[in-house]
């Protein structure tokens, strides 16, 4: 069986669209028709050459999205031929199978345990959460990254409280979701922090009730303002620069404030940290995917969509053939998207 697929074959180098063959499931594998892929800026580190050297060229990318399963390898349990599924790289249940190899037209890629970027990929079943029929694949392709790290954060790792107040940095993907998350525990006041107009808009539209450009203000000053110099209890940063994470600590209450460090630096990037913060009591942690358990997480948050809790398809602002991903790349780059989407073509229900 072949497979188009796009292919990191040098970094700081466009993807290449290519044709694969697939190898026989192994144990524990699943052979997936991907349906949507969701773009997201570790990828685009990946692809920049920012995570370091790369040892697995050519590789596949993407690790988040929506599909059907087609077929299943020996011993696979959780999933079945027709199921409606999504894609996650966080680990859940399941057989762990790191990785996988194609057959390219110059010779094998490589491909890990989860990879979306493909009409039809080969994922290890720990990366599958099977989801309700009538939830669409369309949103369903968010619950595989931005979702369970954004809304996790608030709701895994920080805990936030009704009446919390809760800064976020940055209004992407990550951000975003954090801001429906803190809108169902009734955070307040909750601010969204950005350098973009759009996302701000976007941030009031999903239950901020303030927004600062950073550009226009300083952040750190500006909460301190509307919490009566006090500082917010609550601080997420997912915007992935140095200063944000710098801001987001500066901003937090002593005596307890939490902030979760969720955005991903370029490898090498350091920040400063003022140890007399921690003695004051504030608390500074990271967030691996919102502490998210996929298989009780997931199944929760599409039961929260469904009700209409979470307004998923908001988060979306652009689609794209998987012929024009390396464009959506470029759009991320630049800050024109906020959680963009590849429709791949491989959609077909067995």
């Amino acid at each position: 069986m072949k497979t188009r697929a796009a292919v990191l074959y040098q970094l700081n180098e466009p993807l290449r669209l290519v044709e694969l063959t697939l190898p026989a499931l192994q144990a524990g594998q699943v052979l997936v028709a991907m349906a949507y892929s969701g773009i997201c800026h570790s990828q685009l580190n990946e692809i920049r050459g920012k995570r370091g050297p790369d040892r697995f060229l050519p590789h596949t990318l993407g690790h988040e999205g929506s599909g059907h399963v087609l077929d299943v390898g020996p011993g696979v349990t959780k999933v079945k031929p027709g199921d409606a599924v999504v894609l996650t790289w966080i680990k859940g249940k399941g057989a762990e199978v790191p990785s996988v190899q194609y057959s390219g037209p110059d010779g094998p890629v490589n491909s890990g345990a989860i990879s979306t970027f493909l009409d039809r990929t080969i994922v290890s079943e720990n990366r599958l959460i099977r989801i309700p029929p009538a939830l669409p694949l369309r949103e369903a392709a968010l619950l595989g990254c931005a979702l369970p790290t954004g809304a996790g954060t608030v709701l895994n790792g920080l805990q936030v409280r009704p009446g919390s107040s809760l800064a976020v940095f940055g209004a992407g993907g990550v951000g975003l979701s954090a801001i429906l998350a803190a809108r169902l525990v009734n955070a307040a006041p909750l601010i969204a922090i950005d350098v973009v107009d759009h996302k701000l808009e976007q941030a009031r539209r999903l239950g901020a009730s303030h927004c600062i450009h950073a550009l226009r203000q300083d952040p750190v000053t500006a909460l301190m303002e509307l919490t009566g110099g006090r500082g917010v209890d609550f601080a997420v940063e997912a915007a992935g620069r140095p200063e944000t994470m710098e801001a987001a600590i500066a901003s937090v209450r002593a005596g307890g404030g939490h902030v979760s460090l969720a955005g991903n630096l370029p490898a090498g990037a350091r920040i400063e940290l003022d140890p007399f913060d921690l003695i004051r009591g504030k608390q500074v942690t990271g967030s691996w995917g919102g502490d998210t358990d996929p298989d009780r997480d997931l199944p929760r948050y599409a039961t929260l969509f469904a009700a209409g809790a979470l307004p998923l398809a908001e988060l979306i602002t652009h689609t794209y053939p998987l012929e024009e991903i390396n464009q959506a790349f470029s759009d991320l780059e630049a800050s024109l998207v906020g959680r963009a989407l590849v429709v791949n073509q491989g959609k077909e229900r067995p």
